[in-house]
């Protein structure tokens, strides 16, 4: 009778245990483990049309994963992925469809990508605690962590980390299994005091490179916005390696863009750009730029809407995109009433705009043309990426592509 009742116990535990886990509210279908490579892309399309589209108010710009091709070891995309209530979904490009999906019984906060893989941050209470990387080729779960990021957080990936924003805490993932390699700002629970830098200050906009991350801080006592250039430390998670912070003159400050060597800054009233050094945060140059103060409020989720290439980067302010010099951010060229910082297609930059895509040579600023683009009336923002021949749209909660 005594093995009998421990045998029922132990069924009613597991029958308990299971109903009220997150593997009961989870639900996971994965998909092949190749998928075809996209073609290759020669030449710009003499028009774009829309292909298909999804729901997905989880992502904040379009994301693509890519993966390694075998033969060559070079990145290619393969994937693109959707958020929408707890569901994220790896889709064919070319098509949409479902390749595989993953959903739980939890609200997205945002999807991004990062080694490879689709990055689901989740919320159970009031904050975005629960992260999980999903494989982006079969969407089978990988690495799982708790933290405690902001509600409206993004995700920036600059290769080796992953960085959560908010207004007053950031928190740094390094490795694909994503072991926490920073706490900046207002710790829940303090467990060392004194290790971070500054105490009540609050963050602006945020931008990353493959070895260091910027952000703008205000804090009590200082006249002006602070730049503040740092890195994980992966030893202390709560002592941050901080390489400069310096004041930027001015208030209003949007960090738009950095590498290993520069930083870039703008300011309001005049607009214009400063670029400090990445290592000693000492001012290297000034560059007025034509740009109204009123897109000088912090860009969505803190990050800076830009998009790099191997000769520059475009900085989208609001209403007009800049285009940066990669090696030294100095600006080089402004395309007026925009949506967007862009892409490239086929070498050239595409920008949108109301009527649909400007296409500019990257270096010149040369208008080539305006490859005409149907929103059936959406004029709001538009982020931009690509997969092989098709351009991705995000437009407010949808996901469009086109070809």
């Amino acid at each position: 009778m005594a093995v009998a009742l421990i045998a029922v116990v132990a069924v009613v535990a597991s029958v308990l245990t299971w109903a009220f886990s997150d593997a009961r509210a989870t639900t996971s279908v994965t998909g092949p483990s190749t998928w075809p490579q996209l073609p290759e892309v020669t030449a710009l399309p003499p028009s774009l049309g829309e292909v298909w589209r999804a729901p997905s108010g989880a992502t904040q710009w379009p994301v693509v994963i890519q993966t390694a091709v075998k033969e060559t070891g070079e990145e290619k995309p393969s994937t693109v992925v959707t958020g929408n209530g707890g569901e994220v979904t790896g889709r064919d490009p070319l098509t949409g469809d479902a390749r595989w999906s993953y959903t739980r019984d939890l609200p997205l906060c945002v999807v991004g990508t990062g080694w490879g893989r689709a990055m689901a941050l989740y919320s159970k209470g009031t904050n975005c605690s629960e992260l999980t990387s999903l494989d982006g080729v079969t969407g089978e779960r990988r690495a799982q962590r708790n933290g405690d990021a902001e509600p409206g957080t993004a995700l920036l990936n600059e290769g080796s980390h992953l960085i959560t924003t908010g207004e007053r805490f950031l928190e740094v993932y390094r490795r694909d299994d994503l072991v926490r390699s920073l706490e900046y700002g207002q710790l829940r629970a303090v467990v060392n005091p004194g290790k971070q830098p500054r105490a009540g200050c609050t963050y602006g906009s945020a931008a990353v490179t493959s070895s260091r991350f910027a952000l703008i801080e205000r804090c009590p006592g200082d006249g002006t916005d602070r730049i503040t250039i740092l890195k994980p430390n992966p030893d202390k998670s709560d002592e941050p390696k901080v390489f400069a912070s310096v004041l930027t003159g001015g208030k209003n400050a949007q960090v738009v863009a950095i590498t290993d060597k520069h930083v870039a800054v703008a300011l309001p009233s005049p607009g214009r750009i400063v670029v400090f050094d990445a290592e000693t945060g000492s001012q290297l140059s000034e560059a007025p730029v034509d740009i109204p103060d009123a897109d000088f409020a912090d860009p969505p989720h803190r990050v800076a809407r830009s998009f790099t290439t191997a000769t520059n980067v475009f900085w989208f302010s609001g209403s007009k995109t800049v285009a940066l010099a990669q090696d030294t951010l100095t600006p080089q060229w402004t395309a007026e009433g925009t949506s967007g910082a862009g892409t490239t297609l086929a070498g050239r930059a595409l920008v949108p705009v109301r009527e649909g895509l400007r296409v500019y040579e990257q270096t010149t600023g040369a208008l080539v043309g305006t490859i005409r683009v149907n929103r059936d009336g959406y004029t709001g923002p538009v982020q931009l990426a690509t997969a092989g021949p098709v351009v991705l749209e995000q437009r407010g909660e949808t996901l469009v592509a086109l070809r």
